[in-house]
């Protein structure tokens, strides 16, 4: 087995580094001085009978304390920058990916700018998104003026039924109610208990003819709670005529307002800056339909290449602490230097005998 090693802390070694530099200048003083007062005594007179005037010379003691001293410091600081060394690897799970899916179901969504219309290929393109993404889980609201949603469920199949047998005829109410769509996607996260221990994106697909509410103030609530909305915006600003479609799903000709003009479907450039907000909010992506795509397939890129780089399954290095081996020399060490007192003991009993 091949051993790792590093530190928890390791701005404690720098300190200890220039600590330790500081005592070895210390050190090197009190050397200095022996040195010195060695050339002292010999400029005083005849070092044999100048040492029988000293009690004792504690310049070697004080020296050797020193030493002990800068030693147990060192290892002090080592035991505080925490060294750790490799006993093994683990497998580090997964995280889970959690994707709300919010379609647009009204009515401009059966414009055939895009085949064989707005809402039937993003519909097969939802359905090709849950299939590219294995492990994550789905939830789903389908909305127009209120939203129908789906709870949060590993069984994606039930996601892409759930969107499949809907059509922008069975919804309730007319509009385009983005705001509350938001709102609903939101709550699905919040009420599960796991999510919040998970990746979270919400996949907004519409055609951003919607003013009413304040979506951008609905993202910022997903953005604090680390939640991403990635855009998906079907359609462009060019007009493109609405049709009228039967239960059956088969087009009976075009819609038409009060006073029997076609009703058209296009967006704005205020509609289009609010998607884009929507987005930059929450620190996700816009994709814009063109060329006869809706995009959907490049959020699917983005989310499988997060699922196997970022949320994938990886192996690290477990690290033991090791601390208390220096911190067990450092306390040994300043044991010993407690018990060096800088004059033998006998010297201190002949002269406590000398003063009686």
């Amino acid at each position: 087995m091949r051993f790792a090693y590093d530190f928890a802390s390791p701005v404690i070694l720098l300190i200890a580094a220039m600590c330790i530099l500081v005592l070895l200048g210390y050190a090197a003083i009190l050397i200095a001085g022996s040195f010195a007062r060695t050339r002292a005594i010999a400029r005083f007179g005849d070092p044999k009978l100048v040492a029988k005037l000293e009690s004792f010379d504690s310049t070697a003691r004080r020296t050797v304390k020193g030493v002990i001293v800068i030693v147990a410091m060192a290892a002090s600081f080592a035991a505080l920058a925490r060294p750790q060394f490799g006993k093994g690897t683990r497998l580090v799970p997964a995280t889970n990916l959690d994707v709300v899916i919010v379609l647009d179901y009204s009515k401009s969504m059966y414009a055939r700018d895009v085949t064989p219309s707005r809402i039937a290929r993003a519909k097969a393109e939802v359905a090709r998104l849950i299939h590219d993404l294995p492990g994550a889980r789905f939830a789903a609201v389908a909305f127009a003026g209120e939203p129908m949603s789906f709870p949060l469920t590993s069984d994606g199949g039930a996601i892409a039924q759930f969107f499949r047998q809907l059509e922008p005829n069975d919804m309730p109410i007319g509009g385009t109610a983005t705001a509350r769509a938001l709102v609903r996607a939101h709550e699905l996260l919040e009420r599960d208990p796991k999510s919040r221990e998970h990746v979270r994106v919400i996949v907004l697909v519409t055609d951003g003819e919607d003013l009413e509410g304040d979506p951008v103030k609905v993202a910022e609530e997903c953005a604090r709670d680390n939640t991403r909305i990635d855009v998906v915006q079907i359609g462009g600003r060019a007009p493109e005529v609405i049709p009228e479609v039967s239960e059956d799903g088969k087009s009976t000709g075009i819609r038409r307002d009060e006073a029997g003009k076609p009703m058209m479907t296009e967006l704005s450039a205020e509609g289009e800056a609010q998607l884009a907000k929507i987005a930059e909010t929450t620190g996700g992506s816009i994709v814009r339909a063109e060329h006869g795509e809706t995009g959907i397939d490049k959020i699917a890129r983005g989310l499988a290449k997060m699922m196997r780089e970022e949320l994938s399954e990886k192996v690290e290095t477990v690290y033991g602490e090791e601390y208390m081996w220096p911190l067990g020399a450092a306390l040994v060490l300043f044991a010993v230097d407690v018990a060096i007192s800088e004059a033998p003991a006998r010297r201190k009993k002949k002269r406590a005998r000398d003063a009686s």
